[in-house]
């Protein structure tokens, strides 16, 4: 065999090896394994399930532990504990649950515990439509949970890109010891398409502790973020609670503290908003651009495509991959140039406010929205070009 010839059959051995057909509940899963999930705690709901089902199937073979709980508290609760004890931990569900699991995240939130919630959407308020596609849930992910609190929530718009984001969602809640949101939707999560998967991944790894026992504080200002910490069973003193709290972990009412903590939350998001901040974008030059996340995305770049194939004239798009935090200077200089900004979204009008902050006073900004569980088609956004 010719030398062409080995390269050929070698690329095939390769691509059999890492080309799938999955669907990004499935990728999700897979690349949460990969990035060393090892502890699942969850309640089944459409339409996330699928993850669930993976997890229960190859986490035992893994040495992980899967518990299906009894709701949505009970599995954000048990992630959280998962969390403080060194586990890479998840869970997965859908808008009820997601309402169910504010209370957990907020504590997540304070106690500066990592772990990976996965939120595919589904049409709601309430139980909804719980097989129909929705982007309803992006408010409710940034201000879900009460009080001031950092949240970063990542939103992916492919198969692979549900693989990918998973892995860099586990990277971010580590570094900034924080509970990550991957905010997925129906059309993303049961979608199926050929996919290769990477070999290999950069696996983030917190940097060891080292500092004695006697000095170490669990929330001391050397381990906000990007910073070795310690987890339960590890022989340093950790106490953790809901309350605001000292260095020490136990709780307080000193006004100078209580700001301290808060601005050390926010702290996680401030001093890493440039690298947190994630975009694809298209000719932003053009008088007039799409802005779009998730599913909806695909149907924008679509018609971006389609418009520019029959009119001649460059049509700019933007997809935010971070929908919180938002990086409101990063996405003003990005739609500097427009003219007129067309926001696509399934929902009655959520990031379309954020965005309008952004603009100046005389862009003329559009909606497109839908919110009767159909995927918005290229026709209806072509429609308002």
């Amino acid at each position: 065999m010719s030398g062409f010839g080995d390269f050929c059959a070698q690329e095939k051995e390769r691509r059999l090896k890492y080309m799938q057909l999955l669907s990004g509940n499935e990728a999700t899963a897979l690349a949460a394994l990969k990035a060393g999930v090892r502890f699942f705690a969850g309640y089944p709901i459409t339409p996330s399930t699928e993850i669930a089902e993976v997890m229960a199937e190859e986490l035992p073979k893994l040495g992980g532990v899967f518990i299906q709980m009894e709701d949505e508290i009970a599995s954000i609760c048990a992630v959280i504990g998962a969390g403080a004890s060194g586990m890479r931990a998840m869970t997965a569900t859908s808008g009820p649950g997601f309402s169910l699991m504010q209370e957990g995240i907020g504590y997540a939130v304070m106690a500066e515990v990592p772990c990976l919630i996965v939120n595919v959407q589904r049409g709601g308020p309430a139980t909804g439509l719980p097989t129909k596609v929705s982007q309803a849930d992006v408010m409710a992910a940034r201000w879900g949970t009460h009080g001031d609190h950092p949240i970063v929530a990542l939103s992916p718009y492919s198969v692979l890109e549900s693989y990918m984001l998973t892995i860099k969602a586990i990277e971010i809640s580590l570094r900034l010891r924080l509970p990550v949101i991957i905010l997925s939707d129906e059309i993303v999560g049961h979608m199926r398409e050929v996919v290769e998967l990477p070999g290999e991944v950069p696996m983030y790894t917190p940097p060891p502790l080292t500092k004695p026992r006697d000095d170490y504080y669990h929330y001391g200002d050397d381990t906000n973020f990007d910073a070795p910490y310690a987890h339960f069973g590890e022989g340093y003193r950790i106490h953790l609670t809901g309350l605001t709290h000292r260095k020490d972990g136990f709780p307080t009412n000193d006004p100078k503290v209580i700001k301290w903590k808060l601005d050390r939350l926010e702290e996680k998001i401030t001093k890493n908003r440039d690298w947190l901040h994630l975009t694809e974008y298209q000719d932003l030059d053009a008088d007039t651009i799409i802005v779009s996340y998730g599913s909806s995305a695909r149907s924008a770049l679509e018609a971006k495509y389609e418009y520019e194939r029959e009119h001649n004239k460059k049509i700019g798009f933007l997809r935010l991959i971070t929908i919180w935090p938002f990086h409101y200077q990063k996405l003003k200089d990005m739609l500097a140039n427009a003219r007129r900004v067309v926001v696509v979204e399934m929902n009655q009008g959520q990031m379309v406010r954020e965005i309008s902050r952004v603009l100046k006073h005389d862009v003329t900004l559009i909606n497109v929205n839908r919110y009767d569980g159909e995927l918005i088609t290229p026709e209806e956004i072509l429609s308002v070009l």
